[in-house]
């Protein structure tokens, strides 16, 4: 590596930081007048958030959410401007300064390891941080997958380094990280499991589970749902809710946009709009709908990082799935053709492509018959990144939406 890059790097490190700790002193450190609720994890974030918003808002609390979809403060959401669940330059002081005044008593934040790595989780005191579960991930972005975790595992230092009393970690005891989370010097420590809430149902349309003596009734499908809710279930009884209100809570979890979200307009078969990203969530969500027939539009390979991954996605999407079509994603710099190149040297068969994203998702209805299950992975609500980083427009519900819309009308 060139020394200057060597030398750069701290430097960034500290500015990152110097900025993070002003926006704190300016802001008045906000996080100290509220709770503080961090979730982290490769997979299962944003959902997990939005489970626990639910959870508070039916206990009758006043939430703040911000999460890569939306941001919530009291009864006012917004889509995320920026599409990032961390942003920096003071946003989440600003954040957590407008749910004070704004009379919330939980704030909940979806944290990521490029924001732990750019220090924009420092100047906020966490009372709990659950952490999901880890797989390999933006592994070009921080060097080695070790870094990864580390950058992760920053954010339960800084639980650790936090003034709140009880600090509490929630972790995932089936992930094999969880271990060092577990040990973290704090007051409550609480692995979760689905073995621990055995007998559970899970199915497409969504699954049960009893959680301290309370049947939980979830709507979203796979035991990666299942997962996410007994997450939320488990840090909000650790800060006193009842088993009621987080029934109640969960229960309420219709839709959470991008996020395994069933698109219906009157067909026959099921469209489902997933941001599954990684070979093993991938897998997950394959796996929910079980033996059914299913088409996988498949891109979920971004430009300029985890090229890894690519040849592995196109081999979990061809071993799950009956009709694999590669489509565009988010190509950055990189040949759009190249990275489909790539996720199709992981499979035998020959996969359709389509480069055109409205294209391959039309394509997919139109194969769709009576039963099927047609899987629109990678992108979910968020836009289409290119060239330099230009974000262009795009949401994979919405262009379902109006492509079964025009099948119906071709149909009458």
């Amino acid at each position: 590596m060139p020394s200057s890059k060597i030398a750069v790097r701290p430097l960034h490190s500290a500015y990152h930081f110097l900025v993070a700790i002003l926006g704190a002193v300016l802001y008045g450190f906000p996080s100290r007048k509220i709770r503080v609720i961090g979730v982290t994890g490769t997979k299962g974030k944003t959902s997990t958030t939005e489970m626990i918003s639910a959870i508070f808002d039916a206990s009758g609390e006043s939430t703040a959410l911000i999460n890569s979809i939306r941001i919530k403060i009291a009864e006012r959401s917004e889509k995320n401007p920026v599409g990032r669940s961390m942003p920096g330059r003071f946003f989440l002081q600003k954040f957590l300064r407008d749910a004070v005044h704004r009379g919330c008593s939980v704030a909940i934040i979806e944290m990521t390891s490029e924001g732990a790595r750019q220090h924009r989780h420092r100047g906020i005191a966490m009372d709990a941080l659950i952490f999901l579960n880890l797989a390999p991930e933006h592994i070009e972005s921080h060097g080695s997958y070790e870094a990864y975790s580390d950058a992760k595992y920053a954010l339960g230092l800084a639980l650790v380094r936090s003034s709140k009393r009880p600090r509490i970690i929630v972790a995932n005891a089936d992930d094999k990280e969880s271990t060092r989370y577990l040990e973290l010097p704090v007051e409550s420590r609480l692995p979760f499991s689905l073995s621990h809430t055995v007998p559970y149902t899970s199915d497409a349309e969504g699954g049960s589970f009893t959680f301290k003596g309370t049947r939980i009734d979830i709507r979203q499908p796979g035991e990666f749902s299942l997962k996410n809710a007994l997450a939320a279930a488990t840090v909000a009884s650790a800060c006193g809710v009842s088993g009621d209100a987080i029934a109640k809570g969960l229960a309420q979890v219709v839709r959470i946009p991008g996020r395994a979200e069933s698109i219906d307009e009157g067909q026959d078969f099921t469209v489902v709009v997933d941001y599954a990203h990684t070979p093993d969530s991938l897998l997950a969500l394959c796996s929910a709908y079980g033996s059914k027939r299913k088409i996988c539009i498949l891109g979920s390979a971004g430009g300029g990082r985890d090229t890894w991954k690519r040849p592995v996605m196109g081999k979990t999407a061809e071993d799950n799935c009956e009709t694999v079509i590669l489509t565009n994603d988010d190509p950055y710099d990189e040949d759009p053709r190249k990275i489909v190149d790539e996720i199709r040297a992981g499979m035998l068969r020959s996969p359709e492509i389509i480069l055109d994203r409205r294209e391959a998702i039309r394509h997919g209805i139109s194969l769709s018959q009576k039963g099927d299950v047609l899987l629109i992975t990678g992108k979910g609500v968020d836009p289409i990144i290119g060239k330099g980083g230009v974000k262009i427009a795009w949401n994979d519900v919405d262009v379902a939406r109006e492509e079964l819309k025009k099948r119906a009308q071709r149909q009458v």
